[in-house]
């Protein structure tokens, strides 16, 4: 009777302990599940904020660009320097985040495992440099659109660059051409290319309809262009670069922005356009500190832009970041019937319509990926779990 009650004893103790063991495990789940919640409530929180940045910096840029030559500029040179010449309010941005992240290493001991094959000086030069002129020509073709278009044509047509990008992708970046990619695709062409029919430039831009079929075709070309950056970077980061820490995104932008803002600044000097500066602020109709005030804003509503993209890139991927500043596309037509009294024809609507279903197809795809990346990810995890002895025992007791 002694040994059997002795016995009882011990498996009660075991059952306690067992007990004890299975409220710690939940505490710990539930612990892990709210740290979870938190951490996504986080993340979701400045995907909103850097979404928020690209929709206000990009709406903002654009309608000062057009009040630009609205109101007397006419210098293409100047309105593309001032896409690119705000870059270095980028810096304090880029060192304050750094600092933080080396911060928050040193405080966990942490050791970044250093890319296995860096890349040489010379290759990277030559991303940076080459990236760097064809951004400053997608710039200036920019600047010619939105001379000649009314704003809310050009912006209609800049939507068609998520379709480009998505192009370029399947032959740089392996992007498969899903139905759903393949619907995105052509419902931005067929947008893009209704505004062609429309003949608003007399009214809407003062400009003969040869400089607004001149202007269409920039402003095209420049989506075109845009969409091939992206695409190129994306490469360049898997083959060249190797990484995508926040680091390595800054340097590709500053530096690209560096070798950009040379462009308009020789095309500034050599066309003789920077002679012209001091008269067309003498005749900018709102004033002398109106006119640098608006280059001011605009440099800063693109650098705006650019740190919305940046932080997007960094939490998310370039893809997503695309897809932000082309469903913020349509809000500029709209901004514009108040501001510069554009007309919202029958054409241009429509165009709007196509544009905004082909971005919802888009990213419908993108969701797709993402759920799909998901479930494998979670199926892998359930199979390789293997359960330790002492889970074993707990679930037979």
């Amino acid at each position: 009777m002694g040994e059997e009650a002795q016995e009882l004893q011990l498996h009660q103790i075991e059952a306690n302990e067992a007990k004890e063991t299975l409220s710690l495990k939940e505490n710990c789940f539930e612990d892990q599940k709210n740290i979870m919640i938190s951490k996504k409530r986080r993340y979701y929180f400045k995907i909103a904020i850097y979404a928020a940045l690209v929709l206000v910096g990009q709406s903002a840029a654009t309608l000062l660009g057009r009040l630009y030559y609205e109101k007397g500029g006419k210098s293409k040179w100047m309105g593309t320097l001032v896409q690119l010449a705000g870059f270095p309010i980028l810096l304090p941005y880029y060192f304050f985040i750094t600092s933080t992240k080396k911060l928050a290493l040193n405080k966990n001991n942490n050791i970044v495992n250093p890319i296995p094959n860096p890349p040489s000086i010379f290759m990277l030069a030559f991303v940076y440099v080459s990236i760097g002129l064809i951004i400053g020509l997608i710039c200036y073709l920019f600047s010619f659109g939105l001379l000649y278009l009314p704003v809310s044509t050009f912006t209609l047509i800049c939507s068609s660059q998520l379709g480009f990008n998505a192009l370029f992708a399947y032959f740089l970046n392996s992007l498969k051409l899903t139905p759903y990619i393949i619907n995105s695709l052509v419902l931005l062409t067929i947008s893009s290319s209704l505004l062609v029919f429309q003949n608003e430039s007399s009214n809407s831009t003062n400009v003969s309809k040869k400089m607004y079929v001149i202007g269409f075709i920039c402003t095209l070309g420049a989506a075109a262009g845009y969409g091939l950056v992206l695409s190129l970077t994306q490469l360049a980061f898997k083959k060249v670069v190797k990484s995508e820490s926040f680091k390595a995104v800054m340097d590709m932008i500053i530096y690209q922005s560096l070798v950009a803002v040379c462009v308009p600044l020789v095309g500034l000097f050599a066309s003789g356009e920077w002679n012209g500066i001091n008269k067309e602020m003498e005749e900018y109709e709102l004033g002398k500190a109106c006119y640098v005030l608006s280059l001011s804003f605009t440099a800063i509503g693109w650098q705006v832009f650019n740190i919305g993209c940046v932080g997007l890139i960094f939490e998310f991927s370039s893809l997503f970041s695309n897809a932000i500043s082309v469903v913020g596309l349509p809000i500029v037509p709209i901004l514009a019937v108040f501001f510069f009294e554009d007309k919202m024809h029958g054409i241009k609507a429509i165009s709007m319509v196509l544009a905004v279903w082909g971005f919802i197809s888009y990213m419908y795809q993108q969701y797709l990926d993402e759920s799909n990346a998901k479930a494998e990810k979670s199926d892998t995890r359930h199979v390789t779990k293997v359960m330790s002895p002492l889970e074993v025992e707990d679930i037979r007791r």
